[in-house]
């Protein structure tokens, strides 16, 4: 049995995605309807107050494809940008257990999401494998060094600023995923037209799951 689907790890993922559904169920109208009344190009940061509440996980699917990934590669140093409650941060988690090494640095500009993510993670059991950073990532992230994954779910028009923070300190093959690829299409754009430009030493595809994933490996 792998950590992933042990009774512990399984009890919490089942609640928190419970949860989630009831949750997102009532506020995620709230956001697209604010949403529409401002007009324009979205930004998720224009709305922000409005997602406080909010879980939007990662699918099912793409928490056990983030498990694969995780046992594939057997990252060192792994962090995570946008911890949101920590069902995704789960995953990751898990699959460390499982590699036997391994670190998850998870980072949460809520006060309250990065609590309560601390919290589930410690009830899932993985607590010793994840370090919950509060703030803003640009300060929580300095001096972190030699990262081999990288997971970006945050403020989708900082996914390319953050990529750009982090370059120096990814390692050679270091994989990276980006979600939510088709909700914010216009937003990533030029996440996504810098890192499928193999001159800047990425190897990129989009992978048709859920919301839509990038995953790049750096060269």
């Amino acid at each position: 049995m792998t950590s992933l689907n042990s009774p512990i790890v399984s009890e919490v993922l089942e609640r928190l995605y419970g949860e989630a559904e009831r949750t997102d169920s009532v506020v995620l109208p709230r956001v697209r309807a604010e949403v529409d009344r401002l007009g324009g190009a979205f930004d998720d940061r224009n709305v922000s107050t409005l997602l406080d509440d909010a879980f939007i996980p990662v699918a099912a699917e793409v928490g056990r494809l983030l498990y694969t990934l995780v046992r594939l590669c057997r990252p060192t140093i792994a962090v995570e940008f946008g911890t949101s409650f920590g069902l995704s941060t789960i995953h990751i988690a898990a699959a460390l257990r499982d590699n036997g090494r391994g670190k998850l640095i998870a980072t949460e500009l809520n006060p309250n999401k990065a609590l309560q993510a601390a919290e589930h993670i410690r009830q899932a059991g993985l607590g010793d494998l994840v370090e919950v950073r509060q703030g803003d990532a640009f300060k929580t992230l300095s001096g972190v060094k030699g990262i081999d994954f990288l997971m970006l779910d945050a403020w989708k028009g900082l996914y390319l600023p953050m990529l750009k923070n982090l370059e120096p300190v990814l390692n050679s093959a270091c994989l990276i995923v980006a979600d939510d690829l088709k909700l914010f299409p216009e937003m990533l754009k030029p996440y996504l037209d810098y890192i499928r430009n193999p001159e800047n030493g990425y190897t990129s595809n989009e992978l048709p799951i859920d919301d839509g994933l990038e995953l790049s490996l750096r060269r």
